[in-house]
């Protein structure tokens, strides 16, 4: 089972500092969240910066809230960082569910669903090569694979975990290990309920915060500032995971659900916490 980071947000400037002690650690993967009315870098070019200041690691958005983008730029942006990186983008896609980022691009909170599942097929035409209408040709660059960049989808309601099988790719979840096995059974169901071959990518996510006392509240500030929309703010503050005790038991109740990888997702901006959680891993 791989390791990832997920990167904080709250100073932009310190990530590559971050990306470059994870690019010389044990993890595979940094993932970066999104938002659009918030104060966040955009994903898709801090990962950029991210994929140029590294050489290994995987970049990943966790979710990137398709449904605000144009499907034809954000295909061409994904495969540009797919093909610069080497192949170390994974694309997560989700459809949010906050109003101000759907006023701010301009575009229906309820019909988000809807509206990525046309994205993504207008996203695998042109990565495959196809003109995007009778009127207007092909857009490149050309993704290194056919399908384009691998892609996780996240999300809990029905729809959104039953995009797994319909797309193909993997599902992210952020979900305690308490609940999270239901969501990865749904989700291998709909896998083979759509004729796949193999098994769908799993990944799992959980929030930490490692190191002295200061480091914990800065990350509960943190956190709680960005999911006080949310009115749960208290109950996601409760599952943030302090210790390495912790930490080591999440990770094998993880692997025992069968998760390929576990991000540790940090809104503490310490990037010392890069080495401690690399002792925790080794």
């Amino acid at each position: 089972m791989h390791v990832g980071l997920g990167l904080p947000i709250s100073d932009p400037a310190a990530l590559l500092d971050w990306a470059r002690r994870a690019d010389a650690g044990p993890f595979r993967t940094l993932g970066l969240l999104d938002r659009l009315v918030y104060d966040n870098p955009e994903p898709l070019v801090a990962l950029a910066m991210v994929a140029g200041a590294t050489s290994r690691v995987h970049v990943q958005t966790e979710v990137l809230l398709a449904p605000l983008r144009d499907p034809a730029l954000l295909a061409k942006q994904a495969a540009t960082l797919d093909r610069m990186s080497g192949g170390r983008l994974v694309l997560g896609l989700g459809v949010g569910g906050r109003a101000d980022d759907h006023l701010a691009s301009g575009t229906d909170l309820r019909t988000r669903g809807r509206r990525m599942d046309e994205q993504l097929a207008i996203m695998r035409r042109l990565w495959a090569g196809e003109p995007y209408s009778a009127e207007c040709g092909p857009i490149g660059p050309a993704p290194l694979r056919p399908e384009g960049p691998e892609i996780l989808f996240g999300g809990f309601q029905p729809a959104a975990l039953d995009r797994v099988g319909r797309w193909g790719g993997g599902f992210l979840a952020a979900a305690a290990p308490s609940w999270a096995g239901s969501l990865f059974d749904a989700v291998r169901r709909s896998w083979k309920d759509n004729g796949r071959a193999g098994e769908p990518r799993i990944v799992a996510q959980i929030n930490v915060a490692l190191g002295p006392e200061e480091v914990s509240d800065d990350a509960r500030a943190a956190m709680g500032a960005y999911y006080e929309f949310s009115g749960r703010a208290d109950v996601m503050l409760a599952g943030m995971l302090t210790t390495p005790t912790e930490i080591r038991t999440a990770l094998a109740e993880f692997d025992g659900l069968g998760a390929d990888e576990v991000m540790f997702y940090c809104y503490g901006r310490d990037a010392d916490q890069v080495d401690r959680l690399a002792d925790v891993v080794s």
